[in-house]
């Protein structure tokens, strides 16, 4: 086992990694920017070093500086968490030639599925139904244009190295075509280093959901069921559950061993996410894997009964998994609800600022998973991600009312929130009955304008 792990991200999933280790009896060192120095991972862990200043670029993204940290406080391995360098193949080789354990898959294995273009050719060499869509790289307008016609308006342009929503535009035609693809380029460039983009058909009010993946290094592979993440914003999660109410034995039996398929077809280790876009008459397709802890992973630990951040530093630490991976059933349902520093008002748009006031909801089948405290200053540098609230029950409709009675009780003042959406989503009838879509967040605010324009 470890002696020491490094921790290369902040806030929340820090927090839940420094759980994690000490359950393990593993000592952690956290890394911070500056303007973190008070962040919660950092009081927290067991040793702490700053690694420079407030942008990503300048801290959290910084490999140099954060592999000189992991010298100096001589660990034996890093967990990236996810966003930053979670998935960046380099990173993990730099990690294995200084004999440091990167905590995740192998680099060989990020490459293939890191630029999404290169997963979905992986996808479909496994036998994974795909998106229809273009072979890889789109290099030109001309070459969308040809693309789009072929497969039929509409279409999502999405860049390769995307994510979060970033990248990504819808066209319907011809002239939003070539907008988008102007645009999706220049914000891929921006966020990611790399304006590369494909092309996807539009698979119009689908449902997203994602099964768990999990891998030791001895070739065992199984799936820990699905969540359903179809409430976004922004093409950005912000509900998720599991069960997904649209999913019986049948097709978890079926979207599972595909999901096995394909991991194994990569030489997968650790845990993982493979998503899928899954249309009105049960069809599913592959977009992409996520080769990392995701942010959802407390439903699946609810519902499950599991530590998906123990067994992933037990798979790295080289621990076989056991034959009850094999016998594992859904017990629960679980919903989390992500609690962002927005204005979903306006557009969703981030609001820094500092924390008031904050009071945590408790009682039966809530858990909350945050970094925040009362005076706390939320930063503009990085997610607006602040609290993940989770309710779990013996039924889908009673982690619902748990999940109702938490967002009744919870207090964050000083800063706008996402807290007032999460109460018109849970409150809507097509939720409740599981009859949901994509799109359900932009029908309450437009049902929202109207009235108020009334």
């Amino acid at each position: 086992m470890f002696n020491k792990i490094l921790i290369a991200n902040r806030g929340e999933i820090a927090l839940r990694i420094i759980r994690a280790c000490r359950d393990l009896g593993i000592k952690t060192l956290a890394v911070y920017s500056d303007v973190d120095e008070r962040s919660l991972h950092v009081q927290l862990a067991d040793e702490a070093i700053c690694i420079g200043s407030g942008p990503s670029t300048e801290s959290y993204l910084r490999m140099d500086r954060i592999i000189s940290a992991a010298e100096i406080g001589d660990v034996d391995a890093i967990h990236p968490g996810y966003g930053f360098l979670a998935e960046n193949p380099h990173f993990a080789e730099i990690c294995a030639n200084c004999n440091i354990k990167f905590i995740g898959p192998k680099a060989a294995t990020l490459k293939k599925m890191g630029d999404k273009a290169m997963a979905r050719f992986h996808a479909r060499k496994a036998g994974v139904p795909v998106v229809p869509g273009s072979d890889g790289i789109v290099e030109s307008e001309k070459e969308a244009l040809r693309i789009s016609h072929q497969i039929g308006y509409p279409v999502v342009i999405k860049a390769v190295a995307g994510g979060g929503g970033r990248g990504m535009r819808i066209a319907h035609n011809d002239v939003s075509l070539v907008q988008g693809f102007v645009a999706a380029r220049l914000e891929a460039e921006k966020a990611f280093g790399d304006g590369s983009i494909y092309i996807e058909k539009l698979i119009e009010d689908p449902r997203h959901v994602e099964f768990q993946i999990i891998a030791d290094t001895k070739g065992k592979i199984f799936h820990v069921g699905e969540r359903d993440c179809s409430i976004q914003r922004r093409n950005q999660k912000l509900i998720e559950e599991s069960p997904s109410p649209i999913v019986d034995p049948i097709l978890r039996k079926k979207m599972g061993k595909t999901s096995i398929r394909l991991a194994e077809s990569i030489d997968y280790e650790g845990v993982g996410t493979i998503e899928y876009l899954v249309d009105r008459s049960g069809n599913f397709y592959f977009i992409e894997m996520n080769c990392r802890i995701q942010v959802e992973h407390p439903v699946t630990e609810e519902v499950y009964g599991i530590d998906l951040v123990k067994e992933q530093i037990l798979i790295a630490a080289g621990y076989p998994l056991g034959k009850e991976w094999e016998e594992l059933e859904p017990k629960k349902h679980a919903i989390e609800f992500r609690i962002n520093a927005e204005d979903g008002l306006q557009g969703f748009r981030p609001c820094a600022g500092k924390v008031d006031f904050l009071h945590f909801p408790g009682g039966p089948g809530i858990r909350i998973d945050s970094h925040l405290y009362q005076g706390i200053e939320i930063s503009p540098y990085y997610d607006s991600l602040l609290v993940k609230l989770i309710a779990t029950g013996n039924s889908r409709e009673e982690a619902i009312i748990r999940m109702r009675r938490a967002l009744d009780e919870i207090m964050i003042e000083g800063i706008k929130t996402t807290i007032p959406i999460g109460k018109s989503v849970f409150q809507n009838s097509d939720f409740k009955r599981g009859e949901y879509t994509t799109n359900l967040i932009n029908k309450i605010l437009a049902a929202k304008k109207s009235l108020d324009e009334i």
